[in-house]
C-alpha cells in the first residue's frame, strides 16, 4: 500500500463522534457532512483521527488559523507595549 495513503480499516462501518475541536474552532462545522464531522470513537480529537479526507483537512485547516490568530495577538501585544 502507498505510505501516502490512509490504512484500511477492515470493518464494515465506522463508528463515530462530531470532533469536538471542530465543532469549537469551525464556524462552518454545522454544513459540514455528517462523515467529515466524525472521528472514530475511540480515539481523540485529533485531525488524523477523522473518518474522511475532507474531515481531516478541515480540521487541519482550523489549526492552522487558530495558530495564526494567536501569533498575531501576541506580536500585537508586543508591539503595544514597546
Amino acid at each position: 500500500m502507498d505510505s501516502y495513503h490512509r490504512q484500511l480499516l477492515h470493518k464494515d462501518s465506522r463508528t463515530g463522534r462530531d470532533c469536538k475541536f471542530c465543532l469549537q474552532f469551525d464556524p462552518d462545522f454545522a454544513t459540514r457532512k455528517p462523515i467529515d464531522r466524525s472521528v472514530q470513537e475511540d480515539q481523540d480529537d485529533s485531525a488524523a483521527s477523522h473518518l474522511s479526507e475532507d474531515g481531516h483537512v478541515r480540521h487541519r485547516i482550523s489549526e492552522i488559523i487558530r495558530m495564526r490568530k494567536r501569533y498575531l495577538q501576541a506580536h500585537e501585544s508586543i508591539s503595544r507595549s514597546a
